[in-house]
């Protein structure tokens, strides 16, 4: 068997139609494949090298830990350097309230511990999604999702779910004393890029304060810079989430995820019963260290005024193309519409040719998505738009 026959035999797939990249190495906002082919990274992969690809100081913080040990024991039971210097960086630019972080694997793993959480803290079951949202692909996540083709197969899922349309005031009401948690993207990502407005993100952190319901903002996708600021909730006046939950970028290019939330509520997954959650490689100390060091340079390295600037730039060169229907974009999460799939996947297709990864949404055919490094200097976003202008008018019907 050839290398491709390999993969699509001996390892799992998500689609029948995967890219099928033959990746050696990636630096920077650039990957190459094994015949040295530069491609550039225009996603992330999907969110996560936010500061792109083996940056410096997280490849020494790799290096130096692995040095030191590996894994020594389950969560929570031992002292480590890189796990504390992680929550100590992390906690030191997130609200006072939010001064507890819980280690975990993935993405979906925090948002399925925050739920946890939120159900052992108000004692009650009910909880509140929204339309168009995505959490993860594990069964809690899956039940507060939104795309209901995705879910179908895998029923029974999670009772007690309501979910209610985003940006909508007056649905707000749904949440009552009965409601355990509200969970939410702050930057609904999978629906295309849709940014809450600030009204109802006052409004609905007045509601959970009301009715004792726990409001937890999942920003797995949209924190750790990718919106121009280190949290996607700092675009709100005094709007703070009772707990909040991490992953993706926050590794630097490590499986990670993190809930956070206050020290009196995390408390509560310690007693009645113990081990409320539990996890075994949650705050590995490689990974931990490697979350140290992408915070370090989120903090002292990256310029917003500059991420902003450089993300407008990408906007300017592309709104004006008759393709492009409309533009939505947060800081560097951008999605593009266009009139049908069938015209997404060509575009997204000629630029893979090119040399430049793009990508589409699960729930949101119509549009494709890009989501690169954030330090993305202006040369290389100025030559991104080229090239997809490019792929658009390559594949364009005459």
């Amino acid at each position: 068997m050839d290398r491709r026959e390999k993969f699509l035999s001996l390892q799992g797939q998500t689609t029948p139609f995967p890219y099928l990249l033959d990746i050696d190495y990636a630096k920077g906002i650039y990957m190459y494949d094994k015949q040295g082919k530069a491609f550039m990274d225009m996603i992330a992969g999907v969110a996560v090298n936010n500061i792109g690809h083996n940056h410096p100081k997280v490849v020494d913080a790799l290096k130096q830990q692995i040095d030191k040990h590996l894994h020594v024991m389950v969560y929570g039971e031992f002292i480590q350097d890189a796990p504390l210097l992680m929550a100590e960086r992390l906690t030191a630019i997130l609200p006072e309230q939010l001064n507890c972080v819980y280690s975990v694997n993935s993405g979906a793993e925090a948002n399925e511990a925050a739920l946890k959480l939120a159900k052992r803290v108000t004692g009650r079951s009910q909880i509140i999604a929204f339309k168009g949202a995505y959490h993860g692909g594990t069964h809690g996540a899956l039940s507060v999702s939104a795309n209901e083709t995705k879910k179908e197969k895998f029923r029974p899922l999670l009772p007690g779910i309501k979910f209610i349309t985003f940006n909508s005031i007056e649905e707000l009401e749904a949440i009552t004393d009965q409601t355990a948690a509200v969970i939410m993207e702050t930057v609904q990502g999978d629906a295309g890029v849709r940014k809450a407005q600030p009204d109802f993100m006052r409004a609905l952190r007045d509601k959970c304060t009301q009715t004792g319901a726990q409001l937890i903002f999942d920003e797995v996708q949209c924190g750790i810079g990718r919106t121009g600021q280190n949290f996607a909730f700092e675009m709100y006046e005094n709007v703070v989430p009772d707990i909040l939950t991490l992953g993706k970028a926050l590794g630097g290019g490590m499986p990670i995820g993190a809930f956070v939330s206050s020290q009196e509520k995390m408390k509560e997954l310690t007693h009645d019963p113990m081990l409320g959650h539990i996890t075994t490689f949650g705050g590995h100390p490689v990974v931990a260290a490697a979350a140290a060091a992408t915070l370090e340079v989120l903090t002292t390295e990256i310029d917003y005024t500059q991420v902003e600037a450089n993300g407008q730039l990408l906007v300017d060169m592309l709104q004006y193309d008759p393709e492009i229907k409309e533009i939505r974009r947060v800081g560097m999460m951008f999605a593009f519409d266009m009139e049908s799939f069938e015209r997404v996947e060509k575009v997204v297709n000629r630029c893979l040719e090119l040399g430049l990864i793009s990508f589409w949404f699960l729930s949101h055919p119509y549009s494709f998505r890009l989501s690169p490094p954030i330090n993305i200097t202006r040369e290389e976003m100025k030559k991104a738009g080229e090239i997809i202008l490019q792929a658009i008018e390559e594949t364009r019907e005459k």
